[in-house]
């Protein structure tokens, strides 16, 4: 096959893929428009002291987007941590993550591999991959987290309702199976 018929082949490929539904096996996640309709979101801006701010789990978070701002496709947010400040070693079965440090240091673990994040750098964490954080260093760590497809929103809201202090394992473990999380 020559170049241009294959560049041309496979464009048209691409576009077709790009228009297809996302499917996600969790219903409460969101879903990209599946008719391959027009987007439905509207431009924003969200200014650094805005967004949804709540607790989940000892994390301080700020939902800068959400899947109702990005049609589904991800969500956004801002977390600020002490030092100390730690998720367990867990696993998506849905979603990819991106952590960028904005500021302070990040210890990442993902698989086997563990690494410390500071200021400008980034993770990727793919869905099937167990991955954990930790703030580590003598300053609070600022870090965007990406979520990809968004819905992870929706469980944060829940987990954020927990009561203050160590949390039910229970209750946790149940509401995160919910959205295919598991702590291993």
């Amino acid at each position: 096959m020559d170049r241009k018929r294959f560049l041309k082949t496979s464009a048209i490929g691409i576009g077709t893929l790009a228009l297809a539904p996302v499917g996600v096996a969790n219903t409460k996640m969101f879903t990209p428009q599946a008719d391959g309709g027009s987007n439905s979101t509207e431009p924003k801006i969200v200014r650094k002291d805005q967004g949804k701010s709540q607790i989940v789990l000892g994390d301080h978070q700020q939902l800068k987007l959400s899947g109702k701002d990005t049609d589904g496709l991800y969500t956004l947010i801002e977390q600020y941590n002490d030092p100390g400040m730690e998720i367990p070693m867990h696993v998506h079965q849905d979603e990819d993550e991106v952590f960028h440090v904005l500021s302070g240091s990040l210890e990442v673990k993902i698989g086997k591999e563990t690494k410390v994040l500071k200021a400008g750098d980034l993770g990727f964490c793919p869905k099937g991959i167990p991955h954990s954080w930790k703030v580590v260093g003598s300053e609070k760590a600022r870090v965007m987290l990406s979520i990809f497809p968004a819905g992870l929103e929706l469980m944060f809201d829940e987990l954020a309702q927990l009561p203050a202090g160590p949390p039910d394992m229970e209750k946790l473990a149940a509401i995160c199976a919910n959205y295919n999380i598991q702590f291993v």
